[in-house]
């Protein structure tokens, strides 16, 4: 169903990927929009262990929300800042791509569990981010992207 990748000897394992979606902060989160043109958001994220599902929030209304009640086939992007060998300008630089299907989540209790764990990925104490949970929770959608293929690629920028 899903392409194999192309350029494949630049492929990352699997354990390579998770490992970017779990220390990379922001992802672009692609969605069939309007008038079926792509829909394309910088986004905060985490990756849940647990259950192998990328957590993401934003507003329960808007393009996005909409976009996804229409079709829940999602694109997610992720990418490292990359590292230079010595004396080579270009950057090697590592990319994680997902495909999958995204779910709005609405049970409380698992709305406040995936808010918490997002917060703890990006707010510097919990103490924050129960101020910020206690204040946002009830205009905030949880989404979760449950991934059915992935691939992940270095690629030299050269």
């Amino acid at each position: 169903m899903f392409r194999k990748m192309r350029r494949f000897k630049q492929e990352i394992s699997k354990e390579e990927c998770i490992e970017i979606l779990k220390t990379e902060k922001r992802g672009v989160l692609s969605v069939i929009g309007d008038n079926d043109y792509p829909y394309a958001v910088p986004i905060n994220f985490y990756y849940n262990d647990e259950d192998g599902k990328i957590y993401l929030h934003g507003a329960k209304e808007g393009h996005k929300i909409d976009s996804i009640k229409s079709c829940n086939k999602v694109c997610f992007t992720v990418w490292n800042n990359g590292f230079q060998k010595e004396n080579d300008w270009a950057y090697y630089v590592t990319s994680v791509i997902i495909f999958g299907k995204a779910e709005f989540i609405n049970d409380p209790d698992i709305v406040y569990r995936e808010i918490k764990k997002l917060g703890l990925k990006y707010a510097p104490t919990e103490e924050e981010i129960e101020e910020e949970i206690k204040m946002h929770i009830h205009r905030v959608q949880i989404l979760a992207i449950n991934i059915e293929h992935m691939t992940g690629k270095l690629v030299h920028e050269k």
